[in-house]
């Protein structure tokens, strides 16, 4: 497998609506140097990945999250100790990307909702979730159904609104999928 981290950028600005142009402007850098970023036949300088991990809301860290692995398992297996956090719990949701790389069809989250957190997401007609909650409770409003899902409990919807709050005194944590990634 090659290296993930061009794929990976690829993957993240188009996940985020973005052409190349609007990212390379965002950079101050060449759509020239971006297209061969992204095509593994250049590697971004660490002023210029900070920057790139800047525009997307992620740390530098997300870039490296498998660096110190066998060549063989980058962008094949995401080994515990390589996850990296997005989000914080304080705020009320935090979410670890699951997923070796950002290049397949989907991706996989484990989302872990504080007590007491409420939030609401919106899709686009192309995207698709599912999920299974792993612990906790995490009631889940899809247009006019509302219901509680407890541990073991799956859920699979596509192109609508949605919105989720833990109703519970522990955290919620649920394995979710997304297709396309959004990360």
């Amino acid at each position: 497998m090659t290296d993930p981290l061009g794929p990976d950028i690829r993957a993240l600005r188009k996940s985020r609506g973005l052409t190349l142009q609007e990212l390379a402007s965002a950079l101050d850098r060449s759509v020239g140097w971006l297209s061969q970023v992204e095509r593994g036949q250049t590697t971004p300088a660490i002023p210029d990945l900070a920057r790139i991990a800047e525009v997307f809301g992620l740390t530098i860290s997300f870039f490296f999250r498998s660096a110190a692995r066998e060549a063989a398992e980058r962008g094949v297996i995401q080994r515990a100790g390589d996850r990296v956090a997005i989000g914080d719990l304080t705020q009320g949701l935090s979410e670890e990307l699951l997923s070796p790389s950002l290049t397949g069809g989907f991706e996989m989250i484990q989302s872990t909702f504080a007590p007491g957190a409420r939030g609401q997401g919106q899709q686009s007609d192309a995207r698709e979730d599912g999920g299974v909650l792993i612990s906790g409770q995490l009631t889940l409003t899809l247009g006019a159904l509302t219901t509680t899902l407890n541990p073991g409990d799956s859920f699979q919807f596509k192109g609508q609104s949605y919105g989720w709050s833990n109703p519970g005194a522990i955290p919620a944590v649920v394995i979710w999928v997304i297709s396309p990634p959004i990360y």
